[in-house]
């Protein structure tokens, strides 16, 4: 997975793995979502970003699996 934010045109762009895109779907006016043959998740794109996402506070955060305790 990477997340990749283009200044320039204010657009976030996630993507989620490499699989070949099937299908574009507008979201919303500013989110756009990219599937593979079998509906699978491949990207997403939020244009107007910095409008749309807290930008300038991303964090990433993993929480730990109890259950391998």
């Amino acid at each position: 997975m990477t997340i990749t934010y283009f200044k320039e045109t204010d657009t976030l762009l996630i993507t989620f793995n490499s699989n070949e895109v099937e299908e574009t779907i507008d979201i919303s006016e500013n989110i756009l979502i990219e599937l593979d043959v079998n509906k699978n998740l491949v990207s997403m794109t939020v244009e107007h970003a910095s409008k749309t996402a807290t930008i300038s506070n991303f964090a990433f955060n993993q929480v730990a699996d109890k259950r391998a305790a």
